[in-house]
């Protein structure tokens, strides 16, 4: 414990000196005691002592033995080292004492340095008047070569002059090079004016050069040698462009020159003007199409001498093929634009498309063998914008339509003047009347559909939209003159003489147009008519059909009149008269086609019907006795038993005709029994909707054996059981009035308030 405390009390001041070292004693005490438990845990381990002792020892004098080695280096390096330090501390002092001697000494020296600057500005001013010296003599000649460089210029000796010309302008550079550096500004407007001679003979050459680029196309066919010299010469002044540009110390005037874009901008301007600004020629016509020809020749032509000769004579960064396709390229855009702004007529304005949406690209132009592939307008904006492209063929429907309106036109004022003539129409093979009008119509706009088609889709799509509208219009004027003809037929029945046969022609004609319209549209997947077309194909179809029925109205009339007499109840041939000019209708009406022919059979029975139903409720008979009501069913019977089989032997069938209301109204006469005739009324009005109070209470008249009673039942059933007319059903009884019955409670018409 003593000793402890002792080493404790040794090791405190080590240990405030060195903690590290303590530390380091710490873990290898710490290291040996875990490493000898490890060895010596057993009692049998205890016989290695020695051996382990003995070569612990051995371990220690060698750590020892390089420990002392390291530490004896380092002593050595650090005794060399300040050794050194040593040395260089009195190099140091040395340089310092020699420094200070060399101060004293340029002190000492200051006055003999103002001479030596007087000196430098003596020799510069001599380097400066010996080079002036030198330069003087080409000074003196500068006027010489002036006049020699005027003469090669007149003997088109273009090399020799520039290079004349390029020593001239290179003295009179680096003479204001140096006044600029020195500052002397001023003089430089006395060397300019003794060099003035410069900018004639620079304006000169560039003439004879621009004179040269404007003729390149004769001159690489017929003398390569002077474009090409006139292609070098622009090289050399762009090459000294250049190099002033990168130096950017100070440009001498007239600089850069830029004459390899002056180069461009001349052929440019040539193509342009020898081929674009020609004087205004013929835009219509064969005028126009002579133009576009000899600009698709001359275009071609002039492409092939760029691509074979002039790319040969240029250097290839020049891009001279490119540069010239692009010129005429965008020349010839502005050339049709300009074309465009004259009033085209419609010959025009489809040659011009034409020829800018297909023959530029074709083979027989940009697309010529010969310039392909070097030349390709495929990456250049379109010859015309889409914009203008629409503008243009909008122009051209209009030019179209302004002449379909006008064939039309005449087309309708021959077609009216063939109603008014004395002979029949035109038939055809199979006997039905028709004209030459559908034909002539569908072929004017079906021509020029296909026409619009050789342009483009857009183009087409408007002009059969056009003259859908054209076709509709059409028909909205025939519709006014086949209504003015029926008017003066109205006045003289005479007039025309044919004038059934010609509105059946005119019903043909147009069952004709309706069966054609759909052909006429660009996609054949697309066959329908539009709605408005089609409802003036209505219009004009119920015209011609409503003039046709209005002639067999007026010879019904007569024999209508007759009905319902005394006379017809007790027999007569009436309806047999009435059979036989419908029978004569009949035949006229087989000279149009079948839907036709069906139709006009429909109609006229529907027309017969209620002409008959009219006659017999407006010009009301009263039964007065059984025997008479028999008599009326009996008559009514017979009438319309006859009728039907007149209809259904020219082909309508009995589902079609309306005559099956006489039969109906029959079996309400017929009736017995007074008391059922509310349910019979009913079964009645629900058949035939159209059917009012007023036309059931004019039968219940007819009938003569109705009492107020039943007629209140009856009219009350009717009112609370309205009837709505269904989808697709043929109205009989809404046309026909019938007299209005006096108020019960009016004894005489003058007491009436």
């Amino acid at each position: 414990m003593g000793m402890s405390a002792e080493g404790e009390r040794a090791a405190s001041p080590r240990d405030e000196e060195w903690p590290e070292a303590e530390k380091a004693e710490k873990l290898a005490r710490g290291a040996a005691l875990k490493w000898a438990s490890g060895v010596f845990y057993r009692p049998e381990k205890l016989e290695g002592l020695g051996h382990y002792r003995r070569r612990e020892t051995q371990r220690n004098s060698s750590i020892q033995s390089r420990l002392k080695s390291t530490v004896q280096s380092y002593l050595e390096g650090v005794s060399a080292g300040l050794e050194q330090l040593q040395s260089a501390a009195q190099e140091v002092q040395s340089v310092c004492q020699d420094l200070g001697a060399a101060r004293w000494a340029l002190l000492d020296s200051a006055d003999h340095f103002q001479g030596l600057q007087q000196m430098r500005k003596l020799m510069e001013e001599h380097v400066q008047l010996a080079s002036v010296v030198q330069v003087l003599p080409q000074i003196f000649s500068v006027h010489e070569v002036f006049s020699q460089i005027l003469q090669l210029l007149h003997r088109q000796h273009l090399l020799e002059a520039h290079v004349e010309l390029m020593m001239v302008e290179q003295l009179r550079d680096d003479i204001l090079s140096q006044l600029h550096l020195r500052g002397l500004s001023s003089a430089q407007a006395t060397v300019l004016s003794y060099f003035s001679g410069l900018q004639d003979l620079n304006e000169s050459l560039a003439k004879q050069l621009w004179d040269i680029v404007g003729s390149s196309l004769r001159l690489v066919r017929e003398d390569p040698v002077l474009f090409v010299t006139a292609v070098r010469i622009i090289e050399r002044e762009e090459k000294i462009d250049d190099t002033l540009l990168l130096e950017a110390t100070f440009l001498p005037p007239g600089r850069p020159k830029g004459w390899r874009q002056k180069f461009y901008q001349v052929l440019q301007d040539t193509i342009t003007g020898a081929r674009f600004h020609a004087p205004r020629m013929d835009a219509e016509g064969p005028g126009l199409a002579k133009h576009l020809a000899a600009l698709q020749k001359d275009i071609v032509s002039e492409l092939c001498v760029v691509k074979d000769l002039m790319v040969q004579c240029v250097p290839a960064h020049y891009n001279i093929l490119s540069v010239c396709t692009a010129t005429y390229h965008q020349a010839l855009s502005s050339h049709l634009q300009e074309i465009l702004r004259e009033d085209l007529d419609k010959q025009g304005l489809f040659l011009l498309l034409e020829w800018a949406l297909h023959v530029y690209h074709s083979p027989e132009m940009m697309g010529h063998p010969d310039l392909l592939p070097e030349v390709d307008v495929s990456a250049l904006d379109p010859l015309m914008s889409s914009e203008l492209v629409d503008q243009t063929e909008r122009r051209y429907v209009m030019k179209v339509k302004a002449s379909v309106f006008e064939w039309m036109q005449k087309t309708l004022e021959v077609e009216f003047k063939e109603w008014f003539r004395e002979e029949e129409p035109e038939t055809d093979h199979q006997g039905f009347f028709q004209s030459a009008l559908p034909a002539i119509v569908m072929q004017m706009l079906n021509e020029n559909i296909q026409v619009a088609s050789l342009i483009t889709d857009s183009l087409q799509q408007k002009i059969y939209n056009m003259a859908l509208e054209e076709l509709e219009a059409f028909l909205g004027r025939l519709r006014e003159a086949l209504v003015q003809c029926g008017k003066e037929h109205q006045q003289d029945r005479a007039v025309p003489k044919y004038y059934i046969s010609h509105l059946l022609a005119v019903l043909n004609n147009n069952l004709a147009l309706s069966n054609s319209v759909s052909s006429l549209h660009p996609d054949t997947a697309c066959r329908e008519v539009p709605a408005s077309l089609q409802a003036a194909l209505d219009r004009m179809q119920k015209k011609a059909t409503q003039l046709l029925l209005e002639e067999l109205l007026l010879d019904l009339q007569p024999l209508c009149l007759q009905l319902p007499s005394r006379k017809w109840l007790s027999g007569s041939q009436l309806v047999g008269s009435m059979c036989e000019v419908i029978d004569k209708y009949a035949k006229d009406f087989s000279r149009v086609r079948k839907p036709l022919f069906t139709l006009l059979l429909a109609e006229s029975e529907l027309l017969v019907a209620n002409q008959y139903l009219r006659a017999l409720l407006q010009r009301k008979m009263v039964c007065k006795s059984r025997e008479e009501r028999g008599q009326l069913c009996h008559r009514l019977l017979q009438d319309a038993t006859q009728l039907r089989e007149l209809f259904c032997g020219l082909g309508l069938e009995r589902s079609q005709q309306s005559l099956e209301a006489v039969f109906a109204l029959r079996e309400l006469i017929c009736l017995k029994d007074p008391a059922l005739l509310s349910l019979e009324v009913l079964g009645f009005a629900t058949k035939y909707p159209d059917v009012s109070d007023e036309h059931i209470s004019t039968l219940l008249d007819i009938r003569g054996d109705v009492s107020k009673e039943v007629r209140h039942v009856v009219l009350e059933m009717m009112a609370q059981h309205p009837q709505d007319l269904p989808e697709g059903y043929r109205p009989i009884f809404s046309t026909i009035l019938v007299p209005v019955p006096e108020l019960p409670f009016c004894l005489r018409k003058g007491k009436c308030a």
